[in-house]
């Protein structure tokens, strides 16, 4: 194998090929983009009268396989004729590489040419490269689904059929791969919530507007209530606010000109009432907050927190269970705080995100994302932001990536991708920095010096949003909840229906020092309850009662994935349990 190879660039190589196969055997497809992805590579056709399914994916495949046994070349070919090649595009009906090319015909635009041995042309697309040398590294790859998408994401534009596929330098990464990818289907969080009954998103409701059952709301409650201790404990004042405002609010935040097509706008009832608009953000709220109030040097940071509810536009295609939704808590604060006074904020934000991730066992990542080209305020704020978020980093060791361009429009940000149990990255945590709503708002501080100045303000989440949260904690334990989070702890079970009554105080006991106890009377045998509970509810522990038991005033012990633990007496087992849900886990019933 050709050594240094890079796999983006192989991937993209392998895009092309796909192309080819599935132009050999649907010689009407038109192509559009083959772009390779983190995870892989994709290839969006146009093909009349046929939707691929899986049956075909597998033919694709096949055909990639016959394909590459020739050993092709890549070549880049600049077009010396612009307006020829468009008009040959068009006479073979390939109107989105016109399209394309159209756009890009100032920008010395090439073809990529697939010869055999011969040097004969087999295929050519347009395309910027970099491309390998040749096919023989194309060794380990896997189509992996189909998908609608639209013509350069426009909903106002044909639906195209996506070809999903993946491919690695090795088999045995690939395998690695796939054997994840079975393993996420088995957490889907959709799958999941539908069988622990955790969630539902209903066609009378809307698309991405969810419904918490009693079993995830439990879990959301136990997530607050830390929230709630920490942010008090960490100097935070927590606050409520409306869930509408007026348009005047949205148009001197800006949103109304950045934000828009993503806003819910309420019906008037009459021409002249004002405009209301359902809230997309809960910055605008806190600042005015901070007006409400005098504020010097010495007040400041003030940190200012709220499980906000907000609403945001979404095209329905976007939408998927809990991880994409219009309606979303944001787990949101704002931190109004003076120059000098940034990078050591920057730095208590950093640690209530690893201290938070550690308890749920999350790894994460971190990206800062620098100014985009529609941007908003004064260019050295800017500067002078990125800076200050760079600093905070750099000054304690932190590796980083630097992601041009994708800051929000109003300042820099630094995004935290948590990994989870089989090593998926998760968007999550986020600081963003931010000069220009000090600046529209006007609001002050006075210094030290005595002279009125405008605060630097932090906008900050920990989780993110609740929904997208509590999907990612379902995949990442498989749903299988760790005891301080999970819906129901503890399951009693009896041997015999005469154990009923001896179950039922023991729950009454669980149950009364707050413990989400499950007394489980089916009329069903002992083996299957223990089952269900443990592998099918995925409750922690079960505990089962029969004569010898009851007469010795104890319990018998079944922990979910480790089976039988022993018998004890019902206090030290209740000591226990309370001390592993105290401890998060750090100390589990033995």
């Amino acid at each position: 194998m050709e050594e240094n190879i890079d796999l983006q660039t192989l991937r993209h190589s392998a895009s092309h090929i796909m192309a080819q196969a599935v132009q050999n055997i649907y010689p009407n497809a038109k192509l559009a983009i083959g772009p390779s992805i983190e995870n892989g590579f994709y290839y969006d056709f146009d093909i009349e009268g046929v939707t691929l399914s899986d049956e075909d994916l597998q033919k694709i495949e096949d055909e990639m396989k016959n394909i590459l046994k020739e050993e092709l070349t890549f070549e880049e070919y600049k077009i010396p004729d612009v307006e020829a090649q468009i008009a040959e595009f068009k006479a073979q009906g390939e109107i989105y590489k016109a399209e394309l090319l159209e756009e890009h015909k100032n920008d010395n635009p090439t073809l990529y040419l697939t010869k055999n041995k011969r040097g004969e042309i087999l295929f050519n697309d347009l395309c910027r490269g970099p491309h390998l040398k040749n096919t023989r590294p194309i060794k380990a790859f896997k189509l992996l689904s189909v998908a609608g998408a639209y013509w350069r994401g426009d909903v106002n534009k044909k639906m195209l059929q996506r070809i999903y596929a993946t491919a690695f330098l090795t088999k045995e990464e690939l395998k690695n791969y796939l054997t994840m990818i079975e393993e996420a289907k088995k957490r889907d969080h959709r799958k999941l919530g539908s069988q622990l009954d955790l969630f539902s998103v209903r066609e009378e409701i809307g698309a991405g507007l969810v419904l918490w059952h009693p079993n995830l709301a439990v879990v959301r409650e136990e997530i607050e209530n830390y929230w709630r201790k920490e942010h008090r404990k960490r100097g935070y004042v927590i606050v409520n606010t409306p869930q509408i405002a007026k348009s005047k609010l949205w148009e001197l935040s800006g949103h109304i000109d950045h934000y828009k097509e993503n806003m819910f706008f309420i019906q008037k009832e009459n021409e002249n009432d004002d405009q209301y608009i359902v809230k997309p953000m809960n910055c605008p709220f806190h600042i005015l907050i901070y007006q409400a109030n005098r504020h010097s040097y010495r007040s400041l940071p003030l940190r200012m927190a709220e499980l906000g509810t907000v609403y945001r536009k979404e095209h329905s295609g976007a939408l998927a269970g809990l991880t994409r939704v219009q309606g979303f808590t944001q787990d949101d604060a704002h931190i109004f705080c003076t120059p000098e006074q940034l990078v050591d904020e920057i730095n208590e934000i950093i640690d209530f995100v690893a201290d938070t991730m550690k308890i749920f066992n999350m790894a994460f990542e971190v990206e800062l994302s620098t100014r985009p080209e529609s941007y908003v305020g004064k260019l050295e704020n800017w500067e002078l932001a990125e800076k200050g978020l760079r600093e905070a980093m750099d000054k304690r060791g932190m590796k980083y990536e630097i992601n041009e361009g994708d800051g929000a429009f109003y300042g820099p940000k630094i995004d935290f991708k948590v990994k989870d149990a089989i090593g998926r990255t998760w968007q999550c945590a986020t600081i963003q920095l931010d000069f220009n709503l000090p600046e529209r708002f006007d609001i002050k501080y006075q210094d030290k010096d005595g002279e009125l100045k405008t605060p630097v303000m932090l906008h900050r989440v920990i989780f993110g949003s609740m929904e997208r949260f509590h999907g990612i904690l379902i995949e990442h334990y498989a749903g299988c909840f760790p005891t301080w989070l999970a819906p129901t702890q503890v399951a009693i079970v009896p041997i015999a229906e005469r154990h009923n009554d001896a179950c039922e105080k023991i729950y009454k006991e669980l149950r009364n020092k707050g413990i989400r106890t499950l007394f489980d009377d089916r009329a069903e045998s002992m083996n299957y309850k223990i089952r269900d509970c443990l592998q099918g509810k995925k409750i922690p522990y079960v505990l089962v009662l029969g004569d010898r038991e009851i007469e010795e005033g104890t319990v018998a012990v079944r922990a979910r994935g480790r089976g039988q633990t022993g018998t004890m007496k019902v206090e030290e087992f209740v000591s226990k349990l309370e001390r592993e849900i105290e401890t998060k886990g750090k100390e589990i019933v033995e």
